[in-house]
């Protein structure tokens, strides 16, 4: 018996060096020659492919292997297609549009990219299998109509008409099957809880909603109209009144051809030149550096310092290997802040922000580190990317300026919480939930048992008031706004970037771009200068992100690693002596930070 485990174990062991960490070292190996190999060479006549059919985050993550398999980012879009505008090799674009929807505010962050390459006098076509009615349609149209030409197939169908979405509401159902939403909220517009509590929309509900889906709605006319120089009232007309069949929005002037993308491909190639090929968007891009104009001698820099998705305490994304975070740790974030702080070449930080919100505590860990910028004589500009709301304005709201995109979800100026007692519903079926608790009053307040008492809810009603005062606070302190004024645009509510322009919650409307531009004259950086660009958190290479997942001081990291440095990649003697450290400062040691070079 004792050999038949032996046995078993030592063939477990086999599987898991044959299918796991062979595979993974084979992986790691690929991407270390790819990344010490030189950059690849850019075919001449060269027509790039951008295909956004795939879907786009807002930021690309730090984490290499989390980039396998996963779509491109928008930042990553705007800084390759600015590098294509200024490559000779590259003679057109061609962009593969999506049929479905788009997020209104990436959609506006490209088609400013794909207008500023199409002025280098370079030809961009777009080809579209269709437009269907899913989500914001209207916003993928919008990119597609940025293209000097617009192609579709004979089969499509154009169904981009509007603006439309679907709200979920339970408060029926946990009336039937007893469970109650025991919420507080602050105030009307923060309107989250209603789809726990309501079964249908409340008044300031629905006018919040379509107060920005019609924004939206209108500035992708807005800008589809200028960019077809088409009267905007006669593309409202026309495109409300669909749907149209490819010939049909051939008619309407909505496309300019009818073709399959084969042809598309092939006029692209004709107008590139002889022996013109057709390079993909990763391929290219895969050679190319983060920001074009980066000056590698320019003493001066710039933090771009990205955060996307939920805030939350804490630290965060290093468990998974193929994994990226898909949340904002304010540790994580705040330490990002300060490594360009203590930067004596960074001038000044762009801060790019696509988050829904969060954790207020874990909020304000990340603006005091922002403050703290600013204390130190660096300007902090934000870049909202797809929205900055609620926790993701608060950590907004102080800069010194903020630029969003006209369809950017911002402002939610306003807090809820509470909880979901399922003692009831659970009950229905033999399950009896009871609770015990010790110590004080309010130990089992959050207890999903019974509803809040009275002096539950009194507390729980104070905690909301304060944190939404708190918001408007540091909101009047950063927009040099009145209390009363801010609490009047705030109550939850919701608006657009133009919207939030109008009302003084944001300075002006664009891009990273933009805010790099804006952060250049903040820090009185000479144009003729030049700058360089530093990225916080700072990008993993293969090595060091095998040595997180593995643990920064485990044996196995450490074993991984010293196969890169057997293999000769010279990053990896790097992540070693980051591993040395590590287990110094657990056993108690005073290291100083690790220096990185850019």
């Amino acid at each position: 018996m004792k050999q038949f485990f032996v046995t078993m174990l030592g063939v477990f062991a086999g599987l898991l060096v044959f299918f796991v960490i062979l595979p993974v070292i084979f992986l790691v190996v690929l991407m270390a020659a790819a990344a010490g190999a030189s950059k690849p060479t850019t075919p001449a006549n060269t027509v790039l492919e951008l295909d956004l059919r795939q879907g786009l985050s807002d930021q690309t993550p730090s984490n290499p292997f989390a980039m396998l398999g996963s779509g491109t980012s928008v930042m990553r879009v705007v800084d390759v297609l600015a590098q294509a505008e200024n490559d000779g090799n590259v003679k057109a674009l061609l962009i593969r549009a999506p049929e479905g929807g788009m997020t209104p505010a990436h959609a506006d962050e490209l088609r400013q990219a794909i207008r500023r390459f199409a002025k280098s006098g370079k030809p961009v076509l777009a080809h579209s299998q269709g437009f269907m009615p899913s989500g914001a349609v209207v916003s993928s149209y919008m990119v597609a109509a940025s293209a000097d030409e617009l192609w579709m197939q004979d089969t499509a169908s154009f169904q981009a008409t509007g603006l439309s979405s679907d709200a979920m509401f339970l408060g029926r159902a946990g009336e039937k099957y007893g469970v109650r939403a025991d919420f507080e909220q602050r105030y009307e517009y923060k309107n989250a809880v209603n789809e726990m509590t309501e079964s249908d929309f409340t008044a300031p509900h629905r006018e919040a909603m379509l107060a920005w889906m019609g924004s939206v709605h209108n500035n992708a006319l807005a800008a589809i109209a200028a960019d077809r120089k088409i009267a905007p009232e006669v593309v409202k007309q026309v495109v409300e009144a669909g749907p149209y069949t490819a010939p049909e929005a051939l008619e309407k002037k909505l496309i300019d051809r009818i073709g399959h993308v084969e042809e598309a491909e092939a006029y692209l190639k004709e107008k590139a030149g002889k022996g013109s090929k057709i390079v993909s968007f990763s391929s290219y891009a895969s050679g190319k550096t983060h920001r074009s104009g980066t000056s590698s001698k320019a003493k001066s820099a710039v933090a771009i310092i990205g955060g996307e998705g939920s805030i939350m305490t804490g630290r965060g994304g290093s468990d998974s290997l193929f994994g990226g975070s898909s949340d904002i740790r304010s540790d994580d974030m705040a330490r990002a802040i300060y490594q360009a702080i203590e930067d004596k070449d960074v001038k000044a930080i762009v801060f790019r922000v696509s988050s829904p919100g969060g954790s207020p505590d874990a909020s304000e860990q990340i603006l005091a580190a922002l403050r703290a910028a600013q204390k130190a004589g660096k300007p902090v500009v934000v870049s909202m990317g797809a929205y900055a709301a609620s926790g993701g304005y608060w950590i907004s709201s102080e800069a010194d300026w903020i630029v969003a995109q006209p369809s950017t979800i911002t402002g939610s100026i306003g807090v809820f919480g509470g909880k979901v007692v399922f003692a009831d519903a659970l009950a229905r079926f033999g399950v009896d939930v009871r609770n015990l608790s010790v110590g004080g009053d309010e130990a089992a307040a959050y207890t999903v048992t019974r509803p809040f008492n009275q002096a539950e809810r009194a507390s729980l009603s104070a905690s909301m008031d304060r944190i939404y005062q708190q918001f408007v606070e540091r909101v009047a302190r950063g927009r040099k706004l009145s209390p009363e004024r801010v609490h009047e645009i705030a109550r939850g509510r919701v608006w657009t970037g133009s919207q939030a322009k109008e009302l003084g919650l944001v300075d002006q409307l664009g891009g990273v771009t933009e805010a790099v531009e804006k952060a250049r004259q903040l820090a009185n950086i000479p144009t003729a200068e030049g700058v360089r660009f530093k990225y916080y958190p700072t990008p993993q290479n293969p090595w060091e992100a095998l040595a997180m997942a593995f643990g920064a001081s485990g044996e196995a990291a450490q074993t991984f690693v010293r196969v890169g440095r057997i293999l000769g990649d010279p990053t990896a003697e790097a992540v070693i002596e980051r591993i040395r450290t590590e287990q110094m400062r657990a056993g108690g040691a005073a290291v100083l930070a690790e220096q990185h070079a850019f």
